[in-house]
């Protein structure tokens, strides 16, 4: 994925969506279904000072200050703005990028289900697409060869970046996923604090 330019695929569907609702919804500004124009601008994404003691490449999550940073070495690092788990959702400590997809589907855990009885109506699933909740991206996150069920994924909410919304997931603008999705290859060493 590459955020320089719009794939004929991103194209096409985004294109099709508009033409079948006859109207914008009220899940997407209008124009660029990427866009972070509804994301304030503490989170949106740039290169900031760094002092952490993490190698280049690897990832940084800061619950409490819903940034995850991607170290570049040199003191430098670049930061976005992300969604965390609502309390006690959230994973903590170490963890790898063990697996990667584009327009990844979704489906609810049992756990999910029980604390939110409405999603029970995906159970079986949701494919990806504009109307994913992983949206256009996701970095599933493994200790131990073992995936957590925990996610770096974007989101078809980008409104809500900067709160602490989601069952234990970290949630990215769909533009900033795709930022992100080329420059942590799997095997990427991921620190939730």
């Amino acid at each position: 994925m590459d955020n320089d330019h719009i794939t004929r695929r991103g194209l096409v569907l985004g294109c099709v969506a508009l033409m079948a609702s006859g109207c914008t919804t009220a899940s997407w500004p209008i124009g660029n279904p990427f866009s972070s124009t509804r994301v304030s601008s503490r989170y949106r994404r740039r290169e900031v000072a760094y002092s952490g003691s993490e190698p280049p490449g690897s990832l940084v999550v800061n619950t409490y200050e819903r940034y995850l940073y991607f170290i570049e070495g040199e003191g430098l690092a670049t930061r976005y703005g992300v969604a965390v788990g609502e309390e006690g959702l959230t994973l903590k400590g170490g963890a790898v990028i063990g697996r990667k997809a584009e327009w990844p589907s979704w489906t609810p855990t049992a756990s999910m289900i029980e604390r939110k009885p409405r999603l029970a109506q995906y159970a079986g699933g949701v494919p990806g697409g504009e109307n994913n909740p992983l949206g256009a991206a996701a970095l599933y996150l493994y200790r131990g060869g073992q995936d957590t069920y925990f996610r770096i994924h974007g989101t078809n909410e980008p409104w809500l970046i900067g709160q602490a919304v989601s069952n234990g997931c970290i949630r990215m603008t769909n533009e900033d996923i795709i930022h992100l999705y080329g420059r942590a290859p799997v095997g990427t060493s991921v620190l939730v604090i």
